[in-house]
């Protein structure tokens, strides 16, 4: 089966149009963000070839957005990677929870899961499936709410750079992004973590706003990563590890290796007497 004939499968799963349902909320502001970032790289200098192989490659509106004031400054190159480096550091976090999810399938599948992954879909992902095993279901809901986010995205930036030069800047788009943001920032505060992290790197790019080359948004992502992983730490000592009973002959399945080795279950083998 071709990889088109397996995507177009894969995407009329019932659990792919349900996860565009879902998506279908958030898909608005994630395009008026496009929309303003699309503009916003052709205002800042960038040639629209360029923008244009920006947003298809990077694909990563808040990395965009924070390069996108350095390169216009002419920040040094370090700065622009480090900057770029840090606002995507979630995703290592990301990554980590998905393990336990997609981490059976093959390398240029969770490859291709990791370009079309974002913190929308990650959202929408966790709410589905709270429990951290694989299930039939999860792949065609991930591709369902990963295509819906990407069209949402790319179509709207795209139409931005093409269209920028008519955008007058008395329109008030950065207000309009500003306000798509905080609405994607509301939908992804649903737990205590998320919480304390977003309140660490409020407060920390306030208090860092003097420095220079806007380097307050490195030291608030920074903050707020630190906050995130301390959070997660402390919740996994407190939790209690289960018991997994396993037979006296049987071989363990990878992903209850996994859980093992992470801590979050005891196993108990079971002994054969004569």
């Amino acid at each position: 089966m071709s990889v088109a004939a397996a995507l177009g499968r894969t995407l009329r799963h019932p659990s792919s149009r349900m996860a565009a349902i879902d998506m279908a909320g958030t898909s608005l502001g994630i395009a008026a963000w496009g929309l303003v970032t699309g503009v916003a790289m052709v205002k800042s200098g960038m040639p629209v070839g360029m923008a244009v192989f920006m947003s298809l490659l990077v694909y990563a509106g808040s990395a965009q957005l924070a390069v996108i004031p350095l390169l216009s400054v002419g920040a040094p190159l370090w700065v622009v990677w480090l900057t770029a480096a840090c606002v995507n550091l979630r995703f290592v976090i990301f990554s980590s929870m998905w393990r336990s999810y997609f981490a059976h399938l093959p390398l240029r599948t969770r490859m291709a899961i990791g370009y079309f992954s974002g913190d929308v879909i990650y959202v929408a992902f966790m709410k589905r499936f709270p429990e951290p095993r694989p299930a039939p279901e999860q792949v065609p809901y991930f591709w369902g709410a990963a295509t819906t986010n990407w069209l949402a995205w790319q179509v709207p930036s795209i139409a931005g750079i093409f269209l920028a030069n008519a955008v007058p800047l008395s329109w008030g788009l950065g207000f309009a992004g500003v306000l798509a943001l905080l609405g994607v920032l509301l939908s992804l505060l649903f737990d205590r973590a998320t919480w304390l992290a977003t309140g660490v790197a409020a407060a920390a790019a306030i208090a860092a706003f003097a420095l220079p080359l806007k380097l307050n948004i490195l030291v608030a992502l920074a903050a707020a990563v630190a906050a995130g992983l301390m959070m997660e730490a402390v919740d996994r000592s407190r939790r209690q590890p289960e018991l997994l009973l396993v037979p006296a002959d049987s071989v363990m399945p990878p992903e209850e290796r996994e859980h093992v080795e992470a801590g979050d279950v005891v196993p108990l083998r079971e002994e054969r007497h004569p």
